[in-house]
């Protein structure tokens, strides 16, 4: 049926007074139409596209909800009039916001216009959205917790970390010039040596393991950058080019993967290739970056501010009221309260001594299933043992990041029971009133079971 009756907004049917085209009948019509009329004003062959000898790669991506009328009625249209058919026609599933229908009252109807008042950067979404599609006609859901947590944790964390740690040691060590030769030849083959399989995944439409298969040489990098500790290399007259060798390893590591992910994050890509100075091909990785010059490293990318997803969420509900009341001016005499209470907050060093901070070492890190927050921690503390530890840093670090690390535990906490498990302690973070929580952890040299004081 490619007809409706009356009254009916489109195209009304030929010699057939009050039915009128379906508008999914007639609409991919459009796409001819269009490209007819870029054709003429660009002086180029339509028929090179859509005639029947046409040797074009012609795609349709489309939502799964109008799949019929364009994989039975346009290709049977287009058969009938003698134009080619296309090569593909590709379908997405439904989106989903935090689980749930797009909703204007609930907030989850999200134009782009107001993701870019708040947010402000395209990049984090495509990125998401990348780590999520596959070939399949599966939904998706942007879940903001885990866009938050993906995004800094994985892009923001471990890819652009790379650069970060490694190009500022270069400006301010060996005046921004990069090493003759790489520190572990093997390593950078190993990162190349996934350049088809990445290339097929993409060609595939298999995003989200592609952009897994990157991120998993992130951590090799990171891991890589940890165990050769080049921040530790400088101080010392014998490993200082080991130092300049290490950072410049890195940042060819970083180099081939932000040309896998250039289709993904095309801004980040700009911006690399600037600091970099060098195009970013898939062929030019052959030859590594050796003995040239970068320029002065400025950030690349912050990590995704979760009060301005918040603010976001809340720009687009419509119909409801989402000021907050104003509190009531506080008297003179609560005011006053307020500064015996600061004041009593000084403690004497009896009362700090009370508090045993020891340096551990993240044996094992994993999920908390069921839990938003929470990492579950295995400490090493040397000599006291091991203790399981649940910290609220997951929408900082994943896992992965913390396996290896040194942090400073509060060894001394009375266990807690919570529904996930007993928690024997506390490891310190850093927070303020921006994004971000900043696990503490020791310098270079401390180990597991040392008394912090």
């Amino acid at each position: 049926d490619i007809s409706r009756d009356a009254p009916y907004w489109g195209f009304e049917i030929p010699d057939a007074p009050g039915k009128y085209f379906y508008v999914w009948f007639d609409a991919p019509v459009g796409y001819q139409a269009a490209h007819l009329r870029y054709c003429k004003e660009n002086g180029e062959d339509f028929d090179a596209t859509w005639g029947p000898d046409s040797q074009v790669e012609l795609y349709h991506f489309i939502g799964k909800d109008v799949s019929y009328f364009h994989n039975l009625f346009w290709p049977a249209m287009l058969h009938g009039a003698g134009f080619r058919m296309p090569t593909a026609v590709f379908c997405h599933g439904f989106l989903t916001v935090d689980g749930r229908k797009m909703s204007k009252s609930r907030g989850t109807f999200i134009r782009a216009r107001t993701y870019l008042d708040h947010v402000g950067e395209p990049e984090y979404l495509r990125y998401y959205y990348a780590s999520k599609l596959g070939a399949g006609v599966d939904d998706l859901d942007l879940a903001f917790t885990d866009f938050v947590n993906r995004v800094n944790s994985d892009l923001v964390g471990k890819v652009v970390n790379i650069a970060s740690r490694c190009g500022s040691i270069l400006n301010k060590q060996y005046d921004s010039t990069l090493s003759t030769a790489l520190d572990d030849p093997d390593l950078y083959a190993e990162l190349l040596a996934a350049r088809e399989e990445i290339a097929q995944l993409f060609d595939g439409r298999e995003f989200a393991r592609a952009v897994r298969l990157i991120t998993s040489l992130a951590d090799k990098t990171n891991k890589y950058i940890d165990s050769s500790a080049p921040w530790a290399l400088v101080r010392e007259a014998e490993t200082f080019e080991k130092g300049r060798a290490v950072c410049s390893q890195a940042l060819n590591h970083y180099r081939v993967l932000i040309t896998y992910l250039a289709a993904v994050v095309p801004q980040l890509a700009d911006k690399s290739m600037a600091l970099l100075q060098t195009e970013l091909t898939w062929t030019g990785l052959d030859q590594p970056l050796l003995g040239t010059q970068i320029n002065p490293f400025k950030a690349l990318m912050m990590r995704v501010d979760k009060k301005k997803v918040a603010a976001m969420v809340e720009a687009s509900k419509e119909g409801q009221n989402t000021s907050k009341a104003k509190k009531p001016a506080k008297s003179q005499k609560k005011q006053e309260q307020k500064v015996e209470e600061t004041t009593s907050d000084i403690i004497k060093i009896d009362d700090f001594m009370k508090v045993k901070l020891r340096v551990a070492k993240v044996a094992e890190a994993n999920h908390v299933e069921g839990a938003d927050r929470l990492l579950q921690l295995t400490l090493d503390l040397g000599p006291e043992g091991t203790r399981n530890v649940f910290a609220g840093i997951k929408s900082d670090y994943s896992p992965e990041d913390l396996v290896g690390k040194l942090v400073v535990c509060v060894a001394n906490l009375k266990p807690r029971k919570m529904r996930f498990g007993l928690s024997e302690g506390m490891i310190l973070a850093a927070s303020g009133d921006g994004p971000g929580i900043f696990v503490i952890s020791p310098d270079s040299g401390a180990q597991p079971g040392m008394e912090v004081r």
